[in-house]
């Protein structure tokens, strides 16, 4: 599973320091790139010892997409067209 390089979206919960502390995210709410794991609360989520992965990938047009796993070298999620979206996206 890729990791999430850079995540520049610090609203979100499993953001600390622009680094991911979810597992595993999703991507893709077909024909958007978001972050399907993107999550606003007043508390912070994830594992502070690990670094975020892409578990899935819903975009099947994306380039670095292969049944619905991402091959990506890694990612990076910011403010895009929502709140949160994976920035290495790129339609075949």
């Amino acid at each position: 599973m890729p990791f999430i390089n850079e995540c520049a979206v610090e609203a979100c919960s499993y953001n600390v320091g622009s680094a991911c502390h979810a597992l595993a995210i999703t991507v893709g709410d077909p024909p958007h790139a978001r972050c399907d794991t993107y999550f606003v609360t007043s508390f912070e989520g994830g594992d502070p010892a690990a670094t975020g992965q892409v578990g899935a990938c819903k975009m099947a047009d994306c380039r670095h997409n292969s049944r619905l796993e991402c091959q990506a070298p890694g990612i990076a999620v910011g403010p895009g067209r929502e709140a949160a979206d994976c920035l290495t996206y790129s339609p075949r």
